[in-house]
């Protein structure tokens, strides 16, 4: 998923759950960041105090990519939560130990993930917590069927656009190449590109182990959306309801008709959306204004630290402590501790 599900999406599921709209930024703010936060290391003050923070992407020209030792650390805590096979803890699926590390939707594991963010509430970064653990939620959705790791099981054959018939389309030709490059790395969804992405696409694809796979991106995106709802809704203490109907048929509406390839256009078509409604219909919590900037001018990261936040010393304010810079990076450390320290090795699962 790209920047239109994790913070427009995130912030829409949020308000309709029942947040506020201070509240749905931050957990819609952090749920993107967890893509943006690329930078890790120790940052200096002029007093002679620091903060150690870690990062919960890469780059996607970052050769740290090619090292399986940091996609432990990175792309299966926060994108290709391992799903176990579906199965609980202390048991295991069949065949080797990849297949326990293969992301799957709403697995054990990922419901463990999402509790254990519930149960933090009440901390200064809880929100922040539980927009971290949203991104990876959705992601067990989009990223299903890949694993973090480079591995033969990443391959991808023929990837193709499918009819709502479930036949061969030959309609976004413009939009999919169909030729994959075998030269990317088989980590993760690399070689599907950004078809998993793509909330308008319905695609197939032959797997890693010969197997033939049908995705409808679509259905799956408001598929995590409702189950996103629910997990916030536990959150406020409210009924897990879900998303109301009309609200998932909105959802849908507006992730069928969104035909855009590009994730930024995308995204600022949604904020638009969020804004003003989509043809004539808006969600149920009725209009907002939200924005996203990972750096530069209103990034949480400019506001914590300065326009200069790359110099080698930082002035330091009070004021750092309880910004949402620094915690969201807070509740990073503590999210990757809990899924590869508590939660994985339930599961046999030794990533950390």
């Amino acid at each position: 998923m790209q920047t239109d599900f994790h913070h427009a999406v995130t912030y829409v599921v949020a308000r309709t759950a029942g947040f506020v709209h201070q509240e749905a930024d931050i957990i819609a703010y952090s749920a993107q960041y967890v893509d943006d936060a690329v930078s890790e290391g120790v940052v200096h003050f002029d007093n002679d105090a620091f903060y150690a923070r870690i990062h919960s992407s890469h780059k996607s020209t970052d050769v740290g990519n090619l090292n399986n030792d940091y996609n432990h650390l990175i792309w299966l805590p926060f994108h290709f939560l391992p799903g176990n096979g579906g199965k609980g803890p202390g048991e295991d699926p069949e065949g080797t130990f990849i297949q326990k590390i293969v992301c799957l939707p709403d697995s054990p594991p990922a419901k463990e993930m999402v509790q254990a963010a519930v149960n933090d509430k009440g901390k200064p970064y809880s929100l922040h917590r539980l927009g971290i653990a949203l991104h990876v939620y959705a992601d067990t959705w989009s990223h299903q069927g890949f694993a973090g790791v480079i591995h033969e099981i990443n391959n991808v054959e023929h990837a193709r656009e499918l009819k709502s018939s479930g036949m061969y389309s030959q309609q976004l030709q413009h939009v999919l190449e169909d030729i994959l490059d075998d030269v990317i790395p088989p980590l993760g969804h690399g070689r599907a590109k950004n078809f998993p992405d793509l909330p308008f696409l319905h695609w197939q694809y032959k797997n890693g182990r010969g197997v033939w796979i049908d995705r409808d991106n679509a259905s799956d995106f408001c598929t995590a959306a409702d189950a996103m709802c629910k997990v916030m809704q536990q959150y406020l203490g409210k009924a897990q309801s879900g998303l109301p109907v009309a609200d998932q048929t909105l959802l849908q509406k507006i992730f069928l008709d969104l035909k855009i390839k590009e994730d930024k256009a995308r995204h600022a078509k949604w904020l638009e959306i969020v804004k003003k409604g989509f043809n004539g219909e808006k969600f149920s919590f009725g209009t907002a204004e939200i924005s996203y900037a990972a750096e530069g001018a209103n990034s949480w990261k400019e506001i914590a630290l300065g326009s200069s936040w790359d110099m080698r010393v930082h002035q330091y304010t009070p004021a750092f402590l309880g910004s949402n810079w620094k915690l969201f990076h807070d509740a990073l450390q503590l999210h990757r501790l809990t899924v590869l320290h508590d939660i994985l090795p339930k599961y046999g699962i030794c990533a950390g």
